[in-house]
């Protein structure tokens, strides 16, 4: 079980009540609220938006994201184990859009391009004088629904993979969860390997036993007090 597990909130501003200006008003509270209780990654994945209004809410999230993270203690990188000053966003499928804001990287689909073609994009974006300032190297967080797909994606370059759905999800029912013993086989992969899908704050720890690196999740961070949750998959 990992001392310190990686946490990943993933957003989904349509789960809030209100109208548009009022549920996006809550999403950025709330990434405020990761990013000060030191969540590693946040996936910001509002996939109905133009890249217009995603554009601007990835520039408000990262100015949040690095107000927030400037105020607290440097912490480890997932794989090289380098202190970062803040938490990492990074934007869902979307390379360019990424590049546009500077964000430090992507979370792609199982079904998305490669991260060969990632980086290939980022090398090329990243040269341009306006870009001087941006990460050399892309973080590139990829969706898995099987072991095989998690193999797949540390012989082609990511970061870290997801695994979903370990467990039921209230709203997909019908969705057959993958299990601990199929997360537990994913996670033999060379490869760190986070646990998505019906995690809660009671089944997230035997997630952690199985070998995952650490949790994803939506509703576990925007229903909860996020420094809670923190402090629970954190223990001292």
């Amino acid at each position: 079980m990992p001392r310190s597990p990686v946490l990943y909130y993933i957003t989904d501003r349509k789960a809030f009540s209100g109208d548009e200006s009022a549920r996006r008003g809550r999403l950025l509270e709330k990434i405020a609220e990761a990013a000060r209780a030191s969540v590693d990654y946040i996936q910001l994945r509002e996939k109905d938006l133009s890249a217009r209004e995603l554009e601007s809410l990835a520039q408000d999230a990262i100015r949040i994201i690095r107000d927030e993270s400037s105020l607290r203690t440097k912490k480890r990188d997932l794989r090289t184990g380098d202190v970062n000053p803040r938490t990492i966003l990074l934007i869902n499928s979307r390379t360019d859009i990424a590049l546009a804001v500077n964000a430090d990287g992507v979370h792609l689909r199982s079904d998305d391009v490669s991260p060969f073609e990632v980086r290939k994009m980022w090398s090329c974006g990243a040269g341009a004088p306006a870009r001087e300032s941006h990460r050399s190297e892309p973080i590139i967080g990829i969706s898995c629904h099987s072991p095989e797909e998690v193999s797949s994606a540390a012989t082609n370059g990511a970061t870290f993979a997801v695994f979903a759905p370990v467990f039921e999800k209230k709203d997909t029912p019908g969705s057959p969860p993958t299990g601990i013993e199929a997360l537990r086989e994913a996670c033999r992969a060379n490869i760190p390997v986070l646990a998505l899908g019906g995690i809660t704050l009671e089944n997230g720890q035997s997630s952690l036993k199985a070998g995952a690196a650490g949790i994803a999740a939506i509703r576990l961070f925007q229903e909860n007090n996020i420094a809670d949750v923190v402090r629970h998959l954190r223990p001292r």
